[in-house]
């Protein structure tokens, strides 16, 4: 049977983030996923600058081998309405490939991977853990998205209790004709939202690549609401006519719309797992990336003692950095105020960018994560 000092479920930007730093201290760390990397993830893919700095990446030198597309504008509306233009002087999000972005980060963590392996078992023996009967570790690390069977054994109940949010996607490589029909432009992301601000969908490119999503915090009425942005789409000339009828789903939770267990005796939950997107834009790479700090950084000052009450500075971290999770009433009665907010909002040009725009889903003023 192997043996490592941290096993972490999931080979994503919470996961890898997290298994990095560990091994940057000494750790023997071990990431186990269920896939083969490099793999397709359903997820729009732009990510902020914020998201380089966090992880130490130099733009210029990431652009060389990987998609790094320069955002610099958005095209913003409601969903059959006239969409705004709001430009910015620099580079201010960039247009990632999730096949590419997550597989380089998995393997510069310089931890042992066993990939295309499944978590099939997992038992509690002493203070020690065993999975699939194979490796044995004082430290669990649940960092396997929303359905991360780390957070079943927790109790999670996915699928009920939490109000998980709900999307769609396909990304496809265009041919030469599609290329002449897309009016998106590369730096130029497009987001249209449904009228209630429940969910908002997105077209952006990425060199000859085209991402075409959208997602909301119910799963009723996401296949009409999808179908209708891709009408708009079309009928605008956004989009091409021959769109691949292949869009993948996933879901997610909102950070404080969840009750999720996060930690216990030797164990942590990452990024989704955690449930900690951003609760107005729904992104979720650069919180999942700062929890996996921010767990590591608990790790290392818990210094082989893992007992819950050693770990559970990693939810005052969390706390810190985001809030303390309003309660259902509060949630509740936002989004109350929230369905009458959407016209203004977006056809208030100053409001788009400012409200919209800078502080929901650039994060203005927000400082990079420190002492973690």
């Amino acid at each position: 049977m192997e043996t490592c000092d941290a096993l972490i479920i999931g080979g994503g930007p919470a996961g890898s983030s997290c298994a990095r730093q560990l091994r940057r201290h000494g750790l023997d760390v071990m990431v186990m996923d269920q896939a083969e990397f490099p793999r397709d993830k359903v997820c729009a893919g732009w990510i902020t600058p914020a998201v380089l700095r966090t992880l130490e990446i130099d733009p210029r030198a990431h652009a060389r081998q990987h998609t790094l597309q320069p955002i610099r504008a958005f095209r913003t509306g409601l969903i059959d309405d006239r969409p705004l233009t709001s430009r910015y002087p620099d580079t201010i999000s960039y247009g990632i490939r999730r096949s590419e972005f997550d597989d380089y980060l998995l393997k510069r963590t310089d931890a042992r991977l066993a990939l295309g392996q499944p978590m099939e078992s997992l038992r509690r023996e002493g203070s020690r853990w065993v999975i699939n009967d194979a490796v044995r570790t004082p430290l669990l690390i649940g960092a396997g998205g929303h359905f991360c069977p780390v957070a079943r054994h927790l109790g999670a109940r996915v699928g009920g209790g939490d109000t998980a949010v709900v999307a769609k996607e396909v990304e496809f490589e265009m041919d030469a004709g599609q290329i002449a029909a897309c009016e998106v432009k590369p730096e130029m992301p497009e987001l249209y939202f449904c009228e209630d601000l429940s969910g908002y969908g997105w077209c952006i490119r990425k060199g000859r690549f085209l991402n075409i999503g959208l997602g909301m915090e119910r799963a009723q009425g996401l296949n009409r609401a999808l179908a209708r942005l891709c009408r708009f789409l079309e009928q605008s000339g956004r989009i091409p006519p021959d769109i691949p009828d292949r869009f993948r789903g996933h879901a997610y939770l909102l950070y404080g719309r969840s009750d999720r267990k996060l930690l216990d005796d030797g164990v942590l939950l990452l990024g989704d797992a955690a449930g900690v997107a951003c609760p107005r834009s729904g992104e979720g790479i650069l919180p999942a990336v700062e929890s996996g700090l921010m767990a590591a950084a608990t790790v290392l000052q818990a210094v082989g003692d893992y007992r819950g009450d050693r770990l559970a500075t990693y939810r005052e971290r969390l706390s810190a950095r985001y809030g303390v999770p309003p309660g259902g009433a509060a949630n509740r009665a936002a989004g109350t105020l929230r369905k009458g907010l959407g016209r203004l909002l977006l056809r208030s040009r100053w409001l788009t960018r400012h409200v919209v725009l800078d502080r929901w889903f650039l994060h203005a003023g927000q400082a990079d994560l420190q002492g973690t």
